[in-house]
């Protein structure tokens, strides 16, 4: 007979399914509105050290920014707000951002979800659903 139970530190751990159980939203895997308030903070922090990247957002309105951001992060995640803000393509008309840029704001959003102990499969999960909009950001 096969022993199904699984042990840790020797005491029995009992694996039960339960059918009614509700899938969680990524807004509420990525910590709520706190989560996202933190991966927001993180990632204008990060802005702020890179060289790179600063140039973009030298002249931004941060309290607006992370309004912004959080709004629209809350929102793509199935979080209970909805953004209503201006367009990806309104926001970065103008700014010549080229993919490589681009690209180094992606690693420093999750230099910013690591910072916030967001975990892989969620980061890849809200880049996922990001990555639409990669097109109305670059070259506008």
């Amino acid at each position: 007979m096969v022993d199904e139970n699984i042990y840790f530190n020797s005491y029995p751990i009992f694996l039960s399914s339960c059918a009614t159980t509700k899938k969680e939203t990524l807004y509420k895997r990525l910590g709520g509105k706190e989560g996202i308030e933190k991966i927001t903070d993180n990632l204008i922090k990060n802005i702020g050290k890179d060289k790179e990247i600063f140039h973009y957002f030298a002249k931004t309105n941060i309290s607006h920014f992370r309004r912004g951001l959080n709004l629209h992060l809350c929102d793509v995640s199935d979080g209970p707000c909805r953004y209503d803000g201006d367009s990806m393509v309104d926001i970065h008309t103008g700014m010549n951002i080229n993919k490589s840029d681009f690209n180094h704001l992606v690693e420093l959003l999750i230099n910013a979800m690591e910072e916030a102990n967001v975990n892989i499969r969620t980061q890849n999960q809200l880049l996922a659903r990001l990555a639409p909009l990669r097109e109305q950001v670059i070259h506008h």
